[in-house]
């Protein structure tokens, strides 16, 4: 019986212990965005977006691509629409196991595996056919980094906005723009 408790003992220390990833909050022009972090699946891809988020890169940009049942895209625009001035692309860790599931934050890139910058985008739904599914171009998927843990509500929201085809850049352009006011980290 003594045994029995130290191993409970031992077990709730080991499960309190356990540090989540972390966390930064958005705050939209439609509400509050929560989201967790993976820098144990996804480092560099984390440290890259810290860093504009220290950087408060973010603030001021606006969710430029909206396409309902698919995914938000923001982070490279502001309200102009103007293209702000990234840093130099990432590898891409669209092969780290994590999927483009419902709620989950994904680095947006080119066609060149290994050219994401400062945008992102968040899924609506599973898109599995994002996922990491070989070494082309056209396989290799895009990198999730973190999910949504509170807010999901003000993202789906967002998703249901109005789009316009503004021009060959912007087809799905909100016809009344989502700012993101700004991006902080969060204590855990």
């Amino acid at each position: 019986m003594k045994q029995m408790i130290i191993l409970a003992v031992l077990l709730l220390f080991s499960l309190t212990s356990v540090q989540a990833g972390q966390r930064v909050e958005m705050k939209t022009s439609l509400g509050t965005i929560t989201l967790e972090l993976n820098d144990e699946k996804a480092p560099v891809t984390v440290k890259n977006f810290l860093n504009y988020v220290d950087q408060k890169f973010y603030d001021g940009t606006i969710f430029h691509r909206v396409i309902a049942n698919f995914m938000i895209q923001g982070g490279g625009f502001d309200t102009a629409p103007k293209r702000k001035n990234s840093l130099t692309p990432i590898k891409n860790e669209a092969d780290n196991g994590l999927s483009n599931a419902k709620g989950t934050i994904a680095m947006a890139r080119t066609g060149v595996i290994d050219s994401a910058t400062s945008q992102f985008f968040i899924n609506l739904k599973d898109n599995a056919f994002l996922n990491h599914r070989g070494k082309t171009g056209k396989t290799y998927g895009y990198a999730v980094f973190g999910k949504v843990v509170e807010g999901l509500d003000v993202v789906e929201a967002i998703g249901k906005v109005r789009t316009v085809a503004k021009n060959q850049l912007f087809r799905n352009y909100p016809e009344q723009l989502v700012v993101v006011e700004s991006v902080r980290r969060v204590e855990n």
